[in-house]
């Protein structure tokens, strides 16, 4: 397995790999913070691709890929108005954005704190 160096070439190599066997195409996403490094590796079981940065200019470029495999994945096209993650700009209640349902507590992801007991 030999890391490419273009990102240009890294993402053109997989989808182009995703394309030709969607089936059996496994891709995985390595973060390590202590090192600051971001691996991304796709296989097909005949053929690995592999990309290394250091660069935080590359996250906008990793999500736009993780965007379009995750689109091809799902069988869908692209959308043609705005960005991908732009996302009205109407508020509607409690400024929550259009087309949004408010989250609370636990169910939003976060980690319900528990109450100090009270000494006696």
């Amino acid at each position: 397995m030999v890391y490419i160096s273009s990102w240009q070439e890294y993402q053109e190599a997989a989808e182009a790999l995703y394309a030709k066997s969607p089936n059996k195409t496994r891709y995985v996403v390595k973060w390590r913070a202590s090192e600051g490094k971001l691996v991304l590796k796709i296989t097909d079981d005949d053929t690995c691709l592999k990309f290394k940065t250091y660069s935080s200019i590359f996250l906008n470029r990793f999500e736009a890929l993780n965007l379009s495999l995750m689109q091809k994945m799902q069988n869908r096209r692209a959308e043609s108005a705005g960005t991908p993650m732009q996302i009205d700009s109407e508020p509607t209640r409690a400024g929550t954005p259009a087309g949004a349902a408010p989250v609370a507590g636990a169910a939003g992801g976060g980690v319900k704190k528990k109450k100090p007991k009270k000494k006696k």
